[in-house]
């Protein structure tokens, strides 16, 4: 259980998992809302979360410990968040959650690419078979019949 708990794997197939209730549980619960202020309502809600599991488990730090480097970029990755979760619940209020879902995860797509464009990171032909293989389900998925 504690290889389990410390496998990234493991916690990436939960987000996996909480993304795919995130889209199922935001398009219900839109239905009848601006899709700006449901996200409102979501970030919310995900910021008491957090602030619950730190006081929880005691892992507050002082903000003084985090360097300006890494605010400018929690910042710069929070604004990020926020336009593409803007994005994401109008996308979701105007399409199929089968449907908007499969393109907005072509970011694992652009996450490769960024990786290696911006962060130097090596793919071997074998990865960028992959991400050609999820851009194209992605699409494929996301297609009328």
């Amino acid at each position: 259980m504690r290889d389990m708990l410390a496998s990234w794997i493991f916690w990436a197939l939960l987000s996996a998992g909480f993304a795919a209730l995130t889209a199922i549980f935001a398009k219900v619960g839109i239905s009848n809302v601006n899709s700006d202020f449901a996200t409102f309502i979501r970030t919310i809600v995900i910021l008491v979360t957090i602030a619950f599991i730190l006081t929880a488990t005691g892992q507050w730090q002082p903000f003084g410990t985090v360097s300006p480097k890494s605010y400018a970029f929690l910042v710069l990755s929070g604004f990020a968040t926020g336009a593409s979760w803007l994005c994401y619940f109008r996308a979701l209020k105007l399409g199929d959650a089968a449907r908007v879902a499969p393109i907005d995860k072509l970011s694992v797509v652009l996450v490769a690419v960024f990786g290696v464009v911006f962060l130097s990171e090596k793919l071997s032909a074998k990865n960028w078979l992959g991400v050609l293989l999820i851009a194209s389900g992605a699409i494929l998925v996301a297609m009328r019949s």
